[in-house]
């Protein structure tokens, strides 16, 4: 697998434009704990199989040896992209080998899955796992170990979910390094402005591509004193900050305080007419999911969400699997659903609240790990009392929304404000891949683990562990927050913090509603997404009720609803991402509300399971079409310090409006039918996008 990665890597990076002559000018720190890493790890597997009595009582020592090198040189080169990715791979196999006393366990199943008998394996280093999927399993690091089949001549083998990670990091590392220049352009963001592509002749003065965005702790410093960090002053400042801070090269003129125009900003210029085009290294590096996936910071984030996602989707389908077992009852699987759905009304502004004062950073990584230990009690607790699940499932989605604000609030703080549309795309992208993904495979582990359930959950624990470990390597640069004389948090005894606390939460209202185009923005999201909870709550009885059967029968065509409306949240968060910097984001969600309101009022008019499934699609699209430009919108208008609070209100509202939907829809659908539901709130989605198209403060965001 890692020799595929490599010459995968390669392959693609070459093709893109990629020099082979940047891998030897790319250096990396520490290299030479790389060579020793590798030296001590293969060095020792190879004296093991020529059976060395010397070395066989030192090989839990050596290995471990090996992989603290190895794993201690990729962190000092985290900012690196891929390697942060390679890390957590390597962490992993290294787990697995030392919990097994110096041998890699391998998973007997998987062996004969993929064609292969003991005798393929290195003996001298590989210790295969009985088939059981009993505690055994686990204290062996069982879900660690080699357990990924590759049935394919001639790359047959047994692989590890670490070897996924660090094939998947190289694969990365390979490519990013051979495009070398062409992504010069791609600067990190947060500690530093963005350069300024462009060739200006000597004395000339350059018009900016864009605002000016500053240095991020000076930005920073400036929202303490009301001042925007893409304001005209801001720009004046930016350049005393670029010309104290570091020298500008842009062509030949030498920028100067008074000389704002000649400040890096974070656009980039158009090519002069007649101007040959730039390579193809350059034209790559500039896409702007491109960009994002090279920012290491972004990817180790975007990276660590995923895989918390896969991880979810496999706990939400074992819990209700076992919730039923337990009680065959569907009353019993629906209050696991209302107790993950309570949290959003009730914790979304205090967790944002929270957020804005402890940071985002920490915030993320205290909340995959809390997660990560509550899901490892639900199958305990289910075992026990199946009351004792619905508060344990109402304390993980509790946490979550802690960690919801804090993803939301450092994605504009580790990427430029001209990428912001293409990453809340690609989030959302993320979402959309582990729900058309995450489901079915959650439902075939599921399936598979039969009396193993509770091994479910810990997939799901070791998803939040491994999500953890990338947060860990994500540098977000701090936020510069005014005095406020108090003395700090503890200042006045438990009161005055509760005072202070009320203070912070009625702050984030405030400027919420003062706000016109946020305000206006969440209140007709309150109306346009109530056929979101209509859809959610009424399609799996459209599917049986109202769909003809005869092409695809009842639950095959619920599935299939499903699938299209996730395949349309795909193509639509890609399609946003390429379009946002291009469209106003008022005029995106506007067109998104109308559009999904449309279908689903199409949906009620329609029996055809092929019309209905291409409708779903357009659900999907018009979803992302409104979610997308307003994620963007908030993370644009909301100052770094208050954005935790305010998103939280605006997370309560539109998910206590869709919650109220999906009760009130069930209620409805006795009287009016499934159909008369979704015509009915259809078309209150679209009226909220015609009366948005009417506001200005909507229209023109």
């Amino acid at each position: 697998m890692l020799l595929s990665a490599i010459a995968a890597g390669l392959l693609v990076g070459l093709a893109a434009g990629g020099r082979p002559e940047n891998l030897a000018r790319h250096r990396l720190h520490w290299i030479g704990l790389i060579f020793a890493a590798v030296a001590i790890r293969y060095g020792t597997e190879w004296a093991l199989q020529r059976g060395s009595e010397a070395v066989d009582p030192l090989r839990l020592p050596l290995f471990v040896a090996a992989f603290a090198l190895l794993a201690a040189a990729l962190w000092r080169n985290r900012r690196q992209a891929g390697l942060t990715v390679v890390l957590v791979g390597a962490l992993a196999n290294g787990m697995a080998i030392l919990v097994n006393g110096g041998w890699m366990p391998v998973w007997g199943p998987s062996l004969e899955a993929a064609g292969l008998t003991q005798g393929d394996l290195a003996t001298s280093f590989h210790r295969v796992l009985p088939a059981s999927l009993g505690a055994e399993f686990l204290v062996r690091a069982g879900p660690l170990a080699d357990i990924l089949p590759i049935p394919f001549y001639p790359i047959q083998n047994v692989a590890s979910v670490g070897d996924v990670f660090i094939a998947a990091g190289l694969f990365w590392f390979l490519v990013t390094t051979l495009l070398g220049r062409g992504l010069e352009a791609v600067e990190a963001p947060g500690r530093a402005t963005a350069v300024f592509e462009t060739a200006i002749g000597a004395g000339q003065a350059a018009e900016p591509a864009a605002v000016s965005r500053l240095p991020r702790p000076l930005a920073g410093r400036l929202v303490g004193f009301r001042i925007r960090s893409e304001t005209g002053l801001a720009s004046a400042v930016a350049a005393e900050a670029a010309t104290l801070g570091r020298p500008l090269v842009l062509g030949g003129s030498v920028a100067t305080v008074s000389s704002g125009a000649a400040v890096p900003t974070a656009g980039v210029a158009e090519a002069p007419a007649g101007a040959a085009a730039p390579p193809m290294a350059v034209r790559v590096g500039r896409h702007p999911y491109v960009r994002l996936a090279f920012n290491a910071d972004f990817s180790a984030l975007w990276l660590g969400n995923l895989v918390s996602l896969f991880g979810d989707r496999v706990h939400q389908v074992a819990l209700a699997v076992l919730v039923y077992q337990l009680t065959g009852s569907e009353l019993g699987v629906g209050l696991v659903f209302l107790a993950a759905t309570a949290p959003n009304l009730l914790v979304g502004p205090i967790a944002g609240t929270l957020v804005d004062r402890w940071g985002t950073k920490k915030v993320m990584v205290a909340s995959d790990l809390l997660r990560g230990a509550l899901v490892l009690l639900l199958p305990l607790a289910a075992a026990r009392d199946v009351a004792l699940v619905y508060p344990l499932v109402f304390a993980v989605t509790s946490v979550s929304m802690f960690f919801r604000p804090a993803r939301f609030a450092a994605i504009p703080r580790i990427v430029r404000r001209d990428e912001l549309p293409a990453a809340n795309s690609l989030s959302w992208i993320g979402e959309s891949i582990a729900d058309i993904a995450g489901y079915p495979l959650a439902g075939l582990l599921v399936a598979f683990l039969a009396g193993a359930l509770p091994l479910a959950f810990w997939f799901d624990s070791a998803s939040y562990v491994i999500s953890a470990a990338l947060i860990l390597t994500i540098s977000i640069p701090p936020l510069a927050r005014r005095a406020t004389g108090t003395g700090g948090a503890a200042a006045g005894g438990p009161g005055a913090a509760w005072r202070r606390f009320r203070e912070d939460l009625a702050g984030g209202w405030r400027f919420l509603r003062g706000e016109r185009a946020l305000f206006a923005n969440t209140l007709i999201s309150v109306v346009g997404q109530l056929s979101v909870g209509a859809t959610l709550a009424l399609t799996v009885v459209y599917a049986r009720d109202v769909l003809d059967g005869r092409l695809i029968a009842y639950p095959a065509n619920y599935a299939a609803l499903d699938g299209a409306i996730g395949l349309g949240n795909l193509v639509g968060g890609f399609a946003i991402g390429l379009l946002g910097a291009r469209v106003r984001k008022g005029r995106l969600v506007v067109t998104g509300y109308v559009a999904m309101g449309l279908c689903t009022v199409a949906l009620a008019a329609t029996g055809n399971v092929l019309a209905a499934l291409a409708l779903m699609f357009g659900v999907g699209v018009g979803n992302m079409a409104f979610v997308i430009p307003t994620q963007t919108l908030f993370q644009e208008r909301t100052p770094e310090v208050l954005i935790g609070r305010v998103v939280g209100f605006r997370f309560s509202v539109v998910f206590g409006a869709i919650t109220l939907a999906m009760g009130v829809s069930g209620w409805l659908a006795t009287i009016i039918g499934v159909t008369g539901v979704f015509a009915l709130f259809g078309a209150f989605t679209v009226a909220a996008g015609v009366v948005g198209l009417l506001v200005p403060a909507v229209r023109d965001a």
